[in-house]
């Protein structure tokens, strides 16, 4: 490794406010830094002014989806019954805060979004390894959030004005589809534009909008139940015996995947917090509580759906459709689009804008770089990844789990063990420093990263013709691990990059490296 260049004078270091929060002095980063643009910089303390309200407010508006809504719906149509899924569900949020509260930590403090904080870990070119990986993954949701709220918008007009769906078609869609594809894509890149603020306020009165929206379907389908209907009595086709425990672990780790990307970035958010108090109660309040209410609720409207229809209806368009009503087509129409654009932006454009602007600086900003991930959200077409509940949950969440889990491994060995929560926020962008590690790499954070991303998902199988691995695994000898595959990924590389980095002793803490 090389060497460590001497630390920068008291008069040009880091000043801290009595609330622990750490900002630069002016002028402590060139302007010419090509690790560093307006974007990257620490935000100001006095720019840190996100409340308890502004988190839990967050997560209430990216909890409150339509994806979300389907989590259960898979859930069922694996064999669990309502208990079992809800159960799922809300454990594996309760899980999934823990690393998000321990990543999100380093946001108030320094004002560092994800790919700047995975710097003191990978190195300041090292870190666009997880940071694209990230990328990859927000790009691919994206794409899947765009069109499901684009297909809402289809439904529910088409019930308005009739014809739609028999429109001619291009690219075996109709072009109606196509069109509320590109408006809705349009609409969430021209609200992202306008930057963080603009977020922030959107989510405030997002949030309230969505639940209200939901509750008066679930009150529209209660009264024409009359009753929830025969869906809670329902029995699992599972048990609680040795059929049900294959579907509940990776079932478990496909609902930890779901918000496992956040578990990376929420730094990105986090960032503007007024301190560690507005963070942690707003996550805590927002997160669980609600993943766990909006399963309930998704399963107490679709048992009404069973007694008014005769089959469960389990997606909320579909379900709304139904109606005659144009004020309540209009009504759901407005609530599928806030909650779409509201977790779309939120959770899907936000980190890899920062992630590609960490890629090249003085090139891409935060506005370039979410334009360029509504682009590539398009392209690469990943609807189709959510064909199947088995392609959906074991394939596709199971394997990004997996890769993100061991990125957020090494990110909180690094910050909580290693650093134990220090870090010299001036050589986080400048060539030469702390993190500078080999030629800007730090070997030993891709090796645990290699290591843990082979044991989470080179396991990965699937069953004859249901998926796109062999039968035995990628890796054989790993199959068992697979269905594990984002605690495996998590605990494999935070134990190896805590012991790779255990010769630094003490120095280690203040991020030196010998």
């Amino acid at each position: 490794m090389t060497a460590t260049v001497p630390p920068t004078s008291p008069s040009d270091g880091p000043m801290a406010d009595p609330q622990g929060r750490v900002e630069l002095p002016p002028g402590a980063v060139p302007d010419d830094s090509r690790f560093a643009n307006a974007d990257l910089l620490p935000v100001p303390v006095a720019r840190r002014n996100w409340t308890t309200y502004n988190f839990a407010a967050l997560w209430v508006g990216m909890a409150h989806n339509i994806p979300s809504w389907l989590l259960a719906s898979s859930l069922v149509t694996l064999g669990m019954d309502w208990k079992q899924a809800v159960f799922t569900i809300a454990l594996a949020n309760l899980i999934v805060l823990f690393p998000m509260l321990l990543t999100g930590h380093a946001g108030p403090k320094y004002g560092i979004p994800f790919p700047v904080l995975a710097r003191a870990s990978f190195g300041l070119r090292g870190a666009n390894l997880p940071a694209m990986i990230r990328a990859a993954v927000a790009c691919a949701w994206f794409g899947i959030q765009t069109w499901i709220g684009g297909q809402g918008i289809f439904i529910l007009l088409g019930k308005i004005f009739g014809g739609w769906a028999e429109a001619s078609k291009i690219g075996g869609q109709p072009w109606t589809l196509w069109l509320c594809f590109v408006l809705f894509w349009a609409l969430e890149l021209a609200i992202i534009h306008r930057g963080m603020d603009t977020l922030r306020r959107f989510e405030n009165w997002a949030a309230p909008f969505v639940i209200v929206g939901a509750l008066v379907l679930l009150a529209w389908i209660t009264v024409k139940a009359g009753g929830f209907g025969p869906l809670l009595d329902q029995p699992s086709t599972l048990g609680w015996g040795a059929d049900f425990w294959p579907v509940f672990f990776p079932s478990l780790m496909g609902m930890i995947a779901f918000w496992s990307t956040l578990s990376l970035n929420i730094p990105d958010f986090t960032r503007f917090g007024a301190g560690q108090r507005a963070q942690i109660r707003g996550q805590s309040l927002g997160l669980p509580t609600t993943m766990t209410l909006f399963a309930l609720l998704s399963v107490f409207v679709t048992s009404g759906s069973q007694a008014v229809y005769g089959a469960a209806v389990w997606d909320p368009v579909e379900l709304a459709a139904k109606t005659d009503n144009v004020f309540g087509l209009l009504f759901a129409l407005v609530t599928v689009l806030i909650a779409t654009v509201s977790v779309n932006i939120a959770a899907n454009v936000v980190s890899p804008a920062y992630d590609l602007a960490n890629l090249a600086p003085k090139i891409v900003n935060f506005r370039t770089g979410a334009l360029i991930t509504g682009v590539v959200g398009v392209v690469i077409m990943p609807w189709k990844l959510t064909a199947t509940p088995e392609l959906y949950i074991f394939t596709w969440l199971g394997l990004v789990g997996g890769l993100l889990g061991t990125v957020a491994g090494i990110l909180i060995a690094d910050y909580w063990i290693v650093r134990r929560t220090v870090l010299d926020l001036g050589d986080l962008y400048r060539p030469g420093g702390r993190y500078w590690y080999t030629n800007g790499w730090n070997l030993r954070a891709v090796l645990a990263f290699a290591v843990g991303g082979v044991m989470a998902v080179g396991g990965s199988h699937s069953a004859p013709g249901k998926g796109p691995f062999p039968e035995d695994g990628l890796i054989p000898f790993l199959k068992p691990l697979a269905d594990y595959g984002w605690a495996v990924g998590l605990a494999a590389s935070l134990v190896l990059y805590a012991v790779l980095m255990r010769p630094n002793g003490r120095a280690g803490a203040a991020g030196r490296v010998p």
